[in-house]
């Protein structure tokens, strides 16, 4: 039975103002707002590159030169990582060219966010039996606000491994509610997607969902069915089978269980105490305005005034759901907000419940702030971002990379610098050589060359030239011919 529809309730003093703002009443309205708020993403694709998005851009680039397809690298050393992202990223780089190739990589990664809202839409569909409400809950969790102004297009794996990992999530929720196999495998296919993509983590967000829908006993005997049963004893199966038998050992499931460890050793008490304070308050921040309006409207219609719950089983689950798999990253010494990307739908779903159950004004003022917002994003993405990346750090990455481009013609390039400024530019150098081979770390005993370094290393050689990028610097050290080179064509060049 579909739930009813939004309240008419009486308008609060302050909110009055919004009586004004055009209505989202149909369904159809409110998918047009959220194609608004996918192609809002298009102006983020231009820019240059942000935080660690070159370190999946050397290594697709590295992948493709050396026609490697397991071996995921960095300045041609083993990274250990799973290369699911990279098998999507080189065909899509190459067809549009590697000078394009960020752009490329951030469509990836908008594009999965806005299938992530797609899923949530399938979600509440299923759940609550409402097209209308289906489509609001898609806006609201695209327009998260660390989703929707940041997060939602960079470059790096966690928007793509938020709509595996949630796909999964959904449809081992749907298949309890139509008992479908089928459903179930593809659960298993896309939290195994997850995990190729990024790591073992996938299945533990999975699992976590499992346990909770355990509680619901109407679920219990399909979770526990036969097919259930071997379905999901492929999938967890799966992380050995690649690990010994595709990869062949190698250290690389030891080194993600090792990355997993390392993230509950504290650096100090004082900075534990202090993430334990700060971090439920930063993740409900970014979760805002969606949030902040929930809050609010709660707070407002406390004792009476929001529509009854048909469906609250379904909410309490999404919300058990959520905050099980929150809690390990909310007590882990060191976890970053990015690892939440996974649960930001499971939350968008319970808050574009409570704004829907406070009645037709309280959708109505949301939309205002949701419009309000996808303003601001434009703002960001078209003036405020582009000048900030033309003034201090993103357009001077590619400049020092031509120069050192440029200067170094005719003797080996290699790399040690594995800051994101250093690899912001090597990223850039990486095209430029094509169609030779990308930047790697020099070897052992090297005769002659130049290093691109964060820091000076005099057993290598003396540094010929430094450029202050933003807050750090990048060196270039040479060895042998290339100091006598570049002393007779830049003479007084060396900096020490």
């Amino acid at each position: 039975m579909s739930a009813p529809g939004p309240l008419p309730a009486i308008p609060f003093p302050r909110e009055d103002r919004f009586l004004r703002f055009p209505a989202f009443d149909t369904t159809r309205q409110w998918w047009i707002f959220y194609a608004l708020c996918a192609l809002s993403f298009l102006p983020a694709l231009g820019l240059y590159f942000v935080g660690e998005e070159p370190i999946a851009f050397v290594t697709s680039l590295e992948m493709w030169h050396r026609g490697e397809w397991f071996t995921h690298t960095i300045y041609g050393l083993n990274a250990l990582h799973n290369p699911l992202f990279n098998w999507l990223h080189i065909p899509l780089a190459s067809a549009v060219g590697w000078e394009n190739g960020l752009a490329a990589a951030r469509a990836m990664m908008a594009g999965s966010t806005v299938l992530t809202g797609l899923v949530v839409a399938w979600l509440a569909r299923a759940l609550f039996g409402d097209r209308l409400f289906a489509a609001f809950s898609a806006v609201v969790f695209l327009t998260l606000g660390d989703l929707f102004v940041y997060r939602g297009w960079l470059s790096y794996v966690d928007p793509m491994f938020m709509l595996y990992v949630f796909t999964g999530t959904a449809s081992l929720w749907i298949a309890c509610e139509r008992r479908s196999p089928g459903l179930l495998v593809l659960a298993a296919l896309a939290v195994t997607a997850g995990f190729m993509l990024k790591a073992i983590t996938a299945y533990t967000f999975y699992a976590g969902a499992g346990f909770v829908l355990l509680f619901r006993k109407e679920y219990r005997a399909f979770l526990f069915s036969p097919a259930s049963l071997l379905i999901h004893a492929v999938m967890f199966a799966w992380p050995v089978i690649w690990f010994a038998l595709v990869l062949g050992g190698g250290g690389q499931g030891s080194r993600m269980l090792g990355e997993l460890l390392d993230k509950w050793l504290a650096a100090s008490l004082g900075a534990y105490l202090l993430k334990l304070v700060t971090y439920a308050g930063d993740t409900l921040l970014k979760l805002s305005p969606a949030f902040a309006l929930a809050a609010y409207f709660l707070w407002r219609r406390r004792g009476g005034g929001l529509q009854p719950e048909t469906q609250a089983a379904h909410v309490r689950t999404a919300l058990a759901i959520a905050l099980l798999n929150f809690l390990p990253y909310w007590l882990a010494p060191q976890s970053q907000g990015r690892y939440l990307l996974p649960l930001y739908p499971l939350f968008a779903l319970v808050i574009a419940r409570v704004i829907w159950r406070a009645g037709a004004l309280a959708v109505r003022t949301s939309a205002a702030w949701f419009c309000g917002l996808l303003a601001l994003k434009l703002v960001f993405l078209l003036a405020a971002f582009p000048y900030y990346q033309a003034t201090y750090r993103g357009a001077n990455y590619l400049e020092t990379a031509r120069e050192i481009h440029g200067k170094t013609r005719g003797f080996p390039l290699y790399a040690t610098d594995v800051t994101s400024t250093g690899l912001s530019v090597v990223a850039h150098l990486d095209v430029l050589l094509l169609p030779g081979g990308p930047v790697i770390w020099p070897p052992n005993e090297f005769a002659s060359g130049f290093v691109v370094s964060d820091r000076p290393y005099p057993e290598t050689g003396p540094i010929v030239k430094s450029w202050k990028l933003g807050g750090n610097e990048v060196h270039l050290i040479c060895r042998g011919d290339a100091c006598d080179a570049w002393e007779k064509n830049y003479p007084g060049g060396f900096t020490q």
